[in-house]
């Protein structure tokens, strides 16, 4: 029986951009702390575009609620001077966990500073300097957009466990195959820190088609086909997107995934539906119901 007990959840966000986003997302952490993750992360935006906003995020949920929050940190746009302040400030207000990425350069803006070129550079340099961090990395099971071969890609993902990292979270895919694939290859490679899959509820089909066009996600066609024929339905959309979420999260649990890190989008209503889909209310288990949607 998967229960909550014996996996680790945990919960990404974005910071918003005005202040009645700002409340609208406190109240979707209010609902959600029901599930009691392990962490909530705040996501950084390309280029650092986000960085005053995300620290602002993360200490408005630390003060509001007794979540622990896993700041994302990115190298772009910043030198070793400002990574470094960071950190030290995050350690300051009590963050324990950091999520290290080498981050997206924004269409346009190749020349920004950037004194860690790689995410394992910086995992090296947060183990060295702050080494009482958790310290959480990216991979992808599909392979990352930008990656030569998907051998180096794997290779890439290895550098930054061997720099420190504690803990992979996968970017969001749709084949689970494309996961066990991934976690068998980077076995092999000697990798033994906890992979947990990132799951991303298709509610709305054409936001997460664009999505999956910049990060290099697979929407495959069964998936595709089903979801356009809703096309003019929103409701059917998200009934669908949740009921296929659920069952791709209860397949991966019980075929060994630590876990799930459910990509949010800064609303309550479908992780909390997948959660009870999963056999789960309030953070306490209760045997899941078998639906067989796929």
């Amino acid at each position: 029986m998967t229960t909550a007990q014996t996996h680790r959840f945990s919960l990404e966000f974005f910071p918003p951009k005005t202040k009645k986003g700002g409340t609208r997302l406190l109240k979707t952490v209010g609902r959600l702390q029901s599930m009691r993750p392990d962490f909530v992360s705040v996501t950084f935006g390309a280029g650092g575009s986000t960085r005053d906003r995300s620290y602002e995020t993360t200490t408005q949920i630390l003060k509001s609620t007794d979540l622990k929050v896993t700041p994302h940190l990115s190298c772009i746009n910043a030198t070793k001077q400002q990574i470094h302040d960071m950190l030290q400030l995050y350690e300051t207000v009590g963050v324990r966990r950091i999520v290290a990425l080498r981050g997206d350069l924004p269409e346009g803006e190749s020349g920004l500073p950037q004194h860690f070129r790689y995410a394992n550079e910086l995992v090296e340099y947060i183990r060295e300097h702050f080494d009482t961090f958790h310290i959480s990395v990216a991979c992808y099971p599909e392979f990352h957009p930008e990656a030569a071969t998907p051998q180096s890609d794997v290779e890439n993902f290895v550098r930054k466990v061997r720099a420190g990292a504690d803990e992979a979270i996968t970017q969001y895919f749709y084949s689970n195959d494309a996961y066990y694939r991934f976690v068998d290859e980077v076995r092999g490679h000697g990798v033994d820190i906890p992979i947990v899959p990132g799951l991303m509820p298709m509610t709305d089909f054409k936001q997460v088609s664009r999505f999956s066009k910049f990060c290099g996600a697979d929407i495959p066609q069964w998936l595709r086909k089903r979801m356009m024929q809703y096309e003019d339905d929103a409701k059917a959309q998200q009934e669908l997107g949740i009921e296929i979420a659920s069952r791709q999260a209860e397949e991966l649990l019980r075929n060994g995934a630590p876990g799930v890190h459910f990509y949010t989008l800064n609303r309550a209503e479908p992780t909390l539906r997948i959660w009870d889909n999963l056999g789960f209310t309030q953070g306490e288990p209760r045997q899941p119901v078998a639906r067989g949607i796929l």
